[in-house]
């Protein structure tokens, strides 16, 4: 499965998960959830996975740790915030660089209506 495969079947996982709790909870909770979607339908799923940084040809602890990694092609970052702001796109950006994957999904739970959180990011390699 390529990562635009990828990216629907995990949207859908996500709408369910949406549909099940609506908006309001903590990322923690949506998180476990769609791990619980994921896996159920056969996905590899990895969580709160750190992410290194090269600096100088050194490998680094940065601190930085990754919501969800599927199937090692497709990062998502989960949110529960008013609105999605430039931060959280820059961010998940990063994670796409650091790791050398193409494709990232913002997924923000705290709206109405789950196809108003997402936001695809895209690393032009």
């Amino acid at each position: 499965m390529n990562e635009n495969q990828l990216s629907k079947v995990v949207l859908q996982a996500a709408i369910e998960v949406h549909k099940q709790l609506g908006a309001g909870l903590l990322e923690s909770v949506y998180e476990k959830c769609l791990i619980y979607e994921l896996e159920k339908i056969g996905l590899e799923v990895k969580s709160q996975i750190l992410v290194p940084i090269s600096y100088k040809n050194e490998k680094l602890d940065s601190g930085f740790r990754l919501d969800l990694l599927i199937e090692n092609k497709l990062i998502l970052e989960i949110k529960s915030v008013k609105e999605l702001e430039p931060i959280h796109t820059a961010q998940l950006l990063t994670y796409l660089k650091l790791t050398n994957l193409k494709l990232g999904l913002l997924l923000n739970f705290n709206v109405p209506l789950m196809k108003n959180g997402i936001k695809r990011i895209v690393n032009h390699l």
